[in-house]
């Protein structure tokens, strides 16, 4: 009978992805990171990247919030450590979602090194009107997809309303004689 070596441990590797809600306050997002670290700690897992991807727009609306912050946690452990970092997760109120992925089956513990700036959270600032954000938008042409629908239904209904502003009368007349309708 072969035995296997207890000194070599080999533990998982997991990541997290969680959704805070987008208003968060600092101090609670602090706290979220601090407990998820001395959570993974408490269940003899070791931390190895945190990281904040910002505040980003929701696929859909969870819990009536739009945008949420986008959280990155990446760990190495055992079994039970990704139930209680998920529990932990599903306790907190300014977490909207969250999903684990195994990455590595094996993992020598001893064998990862983990720089202190990979584990240190970041605290994203909210914006500070809701408005300027949308204002942004618009100004970058990332416009309402109801305005945008409106604008192409009023083309579909006169083709060359736009263009007849920067047309020549030259043109304007060719492209009424091609099927638009004559002024005359």
């Amino acid at each position: 009978m072969a035995q296997r070596d207890s000194t070599v441990l080999r533990d998982r590797e997991y990541e997290t992805i969680f959704i805070l809600r987008s208003d968060v306050s600092k101090e609670s997002s602090e706290s979220i990171s601090t407990r998820l670290s001395e959570v993974v700690g408490r269940e003899g897992g070791k931390l190895t990247r945190i990281e904040s991807w910002g505040r980003r727009r929701l696929a859909y609306p969870v819990g009536k919030q739009k945008r949420g912050v986008y959280m990155y946690l990446k760990y190495i452990g055992r079994g039970g450590l990704v139930s209680e970092v998920e529990r932990n997760l599903r306790l907190l109120d300014d977490v909207l979602k969250y999903q684990t992925v195994k990455l590595n089956d094996e993992v020598q513990r001893d064998a990862v090194v983990v720089a202190a700036e990979d584990v240190k959270f970041e605290y994203i600032e909210p914006p500070a009107d809701a408005e300027a954000e949308e204002s942004l938008a618009r100004e970058l042409g990332l416009e309402d997809r109801h305005d945008r629908d409106r604008d192409h239904d009023d083309r579909r209904r006169d083709p060359y309303a736009d263009d007849a502003d920067e047309l020549g009368e030259e043109e304007v007349a060719a492209a009424n004689a091609m099927g638009g309708e004559d002024d005359e």
